[in-house]
């Protein structure tokens, strides 16, 4: 039996990984072969990425699934978080170190877009969630400092674009990332130009869109020779992370403007929505800061951000400062013991998004918003865990009304479906079934692409027949809604 093998560079804002997946025409199997530490990195004022180090880790990765699997691999993809990006001169030569989503630059710079482009045609144009993050706000405070990168900017690139070039030597926009940019018009599948000319930002940078499933040719001559990986192609998987996961999603109803299901892809965001088989660029949906992004095979993805398990990650890191090193099962131990719905406040409030300490700083949000003050390590993980699944709760109730009707079952995919505590509080909070899994979704949908995929275009109803083979789920019902309900109103 002919058993291909792919693999799957997962790039994470806080670690990144290698994955290898076995497919043999029916199951796939799933083998991590490298994982690292990521994060921004500190330097001359600025949160940048660490590209060279971050490339390291892949070329390392990529020499250990040599080792692994030999020659059965055939190809590659790449994944990671959408909106940052860096440029190429003309000459193709890196201008500088990507620039983190974290960082102060673009603080102001919504207001100031506004003030060129009311924020009715940003929306009109682009279909995208406002937030200062965005590409978009990026481009601007480049422009408002004269920056020379920009000016010798030859194209733009985000993340796992740089990636792909260091791979095959090509340049590439893929869709699915550049979706997440606000430069990006989902109505017309191309860049919002239009846009992008009233901003004054240059048109050059801003190259060919291509889809998930491409194919960009074998690894350049010298990551072949010191990987070992001879011979094997690049091929573009939806290249957000996002993408990738919501592929893997094990539903078996195509895409339509009339979904019976959502989607909470877990981790450090809980990315909330639905999947679509056109954009839907409404007042409505401006009024309520969804956001259009691209999806494998041509859909839509209808999602709000809402912030996820953040608060718990920053939480644990303030306490190992302090000295505390819990694991995450201890954590969550200590929170199923502590009282229920005591203590809720917005995961997205702007004061937690970079805090010095997060405990403290949920503690001072709680004390303004009038709830009970959390002072137990239980009682904090708890009202950060339940905190996540009312902001869910809010969203779906939210979507619902876009959609003009009521979803009826809660996929929830991502390394967040480890916790089970949230996966029962999500079931709890929106009063209904949570199918949760896979864990790997955004890995399994790489992965699937890649060995799916043909000549640019994706079989979403193939790929989610394989997951559903491959991975079995676990199954959430509501048995405390009543509970929230009173919590937090009908």
């Amino acid at each position: 039996m002919t058993r291909n093998v792919a693999l799957a560079v997962d790039l994470g804002a806080s670690s990144g990984r290698i994955v290898s997946g076995t497919f043999d025409g029916r199951i796939l199997e799933l083998e991590e072969l490298h994982r690292f530490e990521n994060g921004p990195v500190a330097m001359a004022g600025q949160l940048i990425w660490d590209l060279p180090r971050l490339w390291h880790e892949v070329v390392s990765g990529l020499r250990a699934a040599a080792s692994r699997h030999g020659k059965a691999i055939t190809t590659v993809g790449v994944d990671t978080w959408g909106v940052d990006f860096s440029f190429l001169g003309p000459d193709d030569t890196l201008l500088a170190n990507p620039v983190c989503y974290r960082d102060t630059r673009t603080r102001g710079m919504l207001a100031a877009a506004e003030k060129v482009v009311s924020r009715g045609d940003i929306f009109a144009a682009t279909g995208l969630q406002f937030m200062e993050i965005n590409s978009l706000y990026q481009f601007l405070a480049l422009k408002a400092s004269n920056s020379s990168v920009l000016a010798a900017a030859d194209r733009m690139l985000m993340i796992p674009d740089l990636v792909h070039w260091l791979l095959a030597g090509e340049r590439s926009n893929e869709r699915t990332n550049a979706s997440t940019s606000q430069c990006y018009d989902p109505q017309t599948g191309d860049w919002a130009f239009p846009m992008l000319d009233r901003f004054g930002l240059p048109r050059r940078v801003f190259g060919p869109l291509a889809d998930p499933g491409t194919d960009l040719g074998v690894l350049r001559a010298d990551v072949a020779a010191e990987t070992g990986l001879a011979g094997v192609r690049v091929i573009l998987p939806g290249t957000h992370d996002t993408a990738s996961a919501v592929a893997a999603v094990p539903a078996q109803e195509p895409p339509s403007s009339r979904p019976d299901w959502c989607y909470v892809s877990l981790g450090t965001w809980a990315l909330v929505g639905a999947e679509l088989d056109r954009p839907l660029v409404t007042p409505e949906c401006l009024a309520r800061n969804f956001t259009n992004e691209g999806g494998v095979g041509g859909t839509t993805r209808l999602l709000k951000n809402v912030c996820g398990l953040w608060l718990v990650q920053q939480c644990r890191a303030a306490w190992q400062r302090a000295g505390k090193d819990w694991s995450w099962d201890q954590l969550t131990a200590l929170a199923a013991e502590a009282p229920p719905l005591v203590t809720l406040v917005d995961p997205n409030d702007p004061s937690l998004v970079a805090p010095s300490d997060m405990p403290d700083a949920i503690r001072r949000l709680a004390r303004a918003a009038g709830e009970p003050v959390p002072e137990s390590t239980g009682a904090m993980v708890r009202a950060a865990l339940e905190s996540v699944a009312a902001a869910v709760r809010r969203t779906l109730s939210e979507l619902d009304t876009l959609l003009g009707r009521r979803v009826s079952r809660v996929h929830v995919v991502g390394g967040g479906v480890k916790n089970r505590l949230l996966c029962q509080m999500v079931a709890d909070a929106t009063a209904r079934p949570v199918v949760a899994g896979p864990v790997e979704a955004t890995a399994i949908g790489n992965l699937l692409v890649q060995l799916a995929g043909r000549e640019g275009s994706v079989d979403l109803r193939t790929v989610r027949a394989i997951v559903r083979d491959s991975f079995e789920p676990e199954r959430y019902e509501p048995r405390d809604a009543a509970r929230w309900n009173d919590r937090l109103g009908t």
